[in-house]
């Protein structure tokens, strides 16, 4: 299936890199370059494209300023791009399909694209661009302000330089290790500057629950608990790990799974 996208960046460089990795997938037919957001905030409109790889930092109106102006036409999937890592958090809090930093490494274009695919190719989401207006003129009003997102679907993880994003659904489970945690990922573990507690806080929604002071679990990952001593559990997930259930956190999980253990 053929893509249709947009490229937003007033970098000429910029474009024509981003131009010359989707020539070479084959399935993207780019419509349009455009070198600030007015001309972004037209060309969307008028072209209507699956897709949109969009700068952030552009002179006049920025890649927020765009995505608040396009509230009322068909909405594209849009992937952030960006030589500033300090626009990640805000730009999967609007709920961007992913984030590219600059310069673009080809292996992780590769798996953006591949995820822009598979989002194309299913059923779109009709409140994405509702989203997007809310919280991109929250962004807009006060810009130190970090927005409230209602449920976290991906975190955006710093490694070696890139960043990495993890999707919540694939956790297993989190692990506080001081002033950091370990998002469990399969046979993969990634460091998070997060405590605890703040992870606790942001993936509440998402379906995971404390269960010990030092851990979450994605209850979805939950395959049996075996009673222990002291109203105490072992928790079994489907990976085969083990965990400990401490009665301090017994309620919350009985809470999520809505039967008394």
């Amino acid at each position: 299936m053929m893509m249709r996208a947009i490229i937003v960046d007033d970098e000429d460089l910029a474009r024509r890199g981003i131009r010359a990795l989707l020539e070479r997938a084959g399935d993207v037919e780019v419509v349009s370059e455009c070198r600030n957001g007015r001309e972004a905030i037209e060309a969307i409109s008028a072209s209507e494209p699956e897709l949109v790889y969009l700068d952030i930092q552009m002179p006049g109106k920025t890649g927020f300023d765009v995505i608040d102006a396009i509230r009322e036409t068909k909405c594209p999937y849009i992937v952030f791009v960006t030589a500033f890592d300090k626009f990640a958090v805000q730009a999967f809090e609007i709920h961007a399909l992913d984030y590219l930093l600059k310069p673009i490494n080809q292996e992780r274009f590769n798996d953006s694209l591949a995820r822009a695919r598979a989002a194309v190719a299913g059923e779109r989401d009709g409140s994405m661009i509702r989203r997007f207006a809310q919280l991109a003129a929250e962004l807009r009003e006060s810009p130190d302000r970090q927005p409230a997102s209602p449920i976290a679907d991906r975190i955006p993880v710093k490694v070696q330089g890139r960043v990495m994003i993890v999707h919540v659904a694939d956790i297993n489970w989190v692990e506080a290790d001081h002033d950091y945690v370990s998002l469990h990922v399969g046979t993969k573990s990634w460091l998070l500057r997060e405590t605890i507690a703040a992870a606790e806080t942001r993936l509440a929604l998402s379906g995971f629950v404390r269960i010990h002071r030092s851990a979450l679990v994605n209850v979805e990952r939950v395959r049996e608990l075996r009673p222990l001593s002291k109203g105490e559990f072992t928790v079994v997930l489907l990976d085969g790990t083990e965990l400990k259930l401490s009665r301090n956190y017994r309620s919350a999980l009985e809470r999520l799974l809505g039967t008394n253990l």
